[in-house]
C-alpha cells in the first residue's frame, strides 16, 4: 500500500472514530467534500498546510495519521 492509500486509509479511521461525515469534515477543516473523499480513496498527494487543516478539524495530533492505533 503507497503513502497515499495509507493516509487516505488513516484519516477514514480517525473521522469515523469521532463520528464525523465527510461533509462535516469538510466544512470543518475548510476543504471540499470530494477532496476528503479522494484523499480517503488515496487518490491525491495532500499538502502539509491541509494536512494540518484536517488534523485541527479532526481535533487531533498531525502525528496521529501517521501511527497506527495500537489495540
Amino acid at each position: 500500500m503507497n503513502i497515499t492509500k495509507k493516509f487516505g486509509s488513516r484519516l477514514k479511521e480517525i473521522r469515523i472514530s469521532k463520528n464525523i461525515s465527510q461533509e462535516e469534515l469538510s466544512y470543518r477543516a475548510e476543504l471540499h467534500r470530494t477532496y476528503i473523499s479522494s484523499i480517503e480513496l488515496g487518490k491525491r498527494n495532500v499538502s502539509l498546510v491541509n494536512i494540518e487543516k484536517l488534523a485541527k478539524a479532526l481535533d487531533c495530533q498531525i502525528i496521529d495519521f501517521f501511527t497506527v492505533k495500537q489495540k
